[in-house]
């Protein structure tokens, strides 16, 4: 019945996003826009890392996609409050974690796209990457999407009106773009950096997306971010499932 419930509201939802093709293609707007005019003034330039300034820069924007866009997600949890939606939904038999893993689900299929379209944007601009490696970054992006994702929703669910989420996003979203060197390496920086960005978990993603598109797969950075990934992952649908059980979405 958890397949079978899941299925059913990722299937609702997805037509949803589906008919608004529009929103699919402007969630790639800030991505693209460091692809087009900030990529090409890293090119030749020593960062620090192996491969070159495309498979330093597209991991970082390919998590950056997936930052920004699940964190927000939870806006539409407040607007279904709004139209009783949740309400609706509270008086049906579905599993909570069902109504949960719906909704990510299809947050991580509509980012994946999105991750694929940017790759594709890259390679015309000049990214040279292993397949392994492109593949191994979609699923860091869909990894990344479940867990934020699953955290918007729990944290959206807490509130009543957008006024007060979206601060609290940004308040998060910010610093955790400026210390996991999504940009560029934190290792450019100086070493009391550096050593500050070992504390927010999206720099070992970072750093072994980056190790994947350069072919380098066992190493330290990928064992550390795939075992930070899965963490992070499974106690972010932990605490989404709590919420939306106790809230009685």
């Amino acid at each position: 019945m958890l397949l079978h419930d899941t299925a059913l509201i990722y299937g609702r939802y997805l037509r949803q996003s589906l008919r608004s093709r529009f929103a699919l293609l402007f969630g790639l707007l800030m991505p693209l826009l460091y692809l087009l005019f900030f990529g090409p003034l890293l090119t030749d330039l020593p960062l620090g890392g192996q491969g070159s300034s495309w498979q330093v820069l597209v991991p970082g924007l390919l998590l950056q996609l997936a930052l920004f866009g699940a964190s927000f997600a939870g806006f539409s949890i407040i607007i279904e409050k709004g139209h009783g939606v949740v309400e609706r939904m509270r008086v049906t038999p579905m599993s909570r974690l069902s109504l949960l893993l719906g909704r990510v689900l299809r947050e991580a299929t509509v980012f994946v796209f999105q991750a694929v379209l940017l790759v594709l944007a890259a390679t015309v601009m000049g990214l040279r990457a292993p397949l392994p490696g492109v593949l191994i970054g979609f699923a860091f992006v869909a990894l990344l999407t479940v867990s934020l994702a699953s955290l918007s929703y729990a944290l959206a669910m807490r509130m009543d009106t957008p006024q007060g989420f979206g601060p609290a996003i940004n308040a998060l979203t910010m610093p955790s773009m400026l210390l996991s060197g999504l940009m560029l390496p934190m290792t450019l920086g100086p070493a009391w950096l550096d050593a500050l960005s070992h504390l927010m978990p999206f720099r070992y993603l970072v750093d072994a997306v980056r190790d994947a598109y350069v072919g380098s797969y066992a190493t330290a950075h990928m064992l550390y971010g795939t075992l930070v990934a899965l963490a992070f992952a499974a106690l972010a649908v932990t605490v989404g499932t709590r919420v939306f059980r106790t809230a009685g979405a």
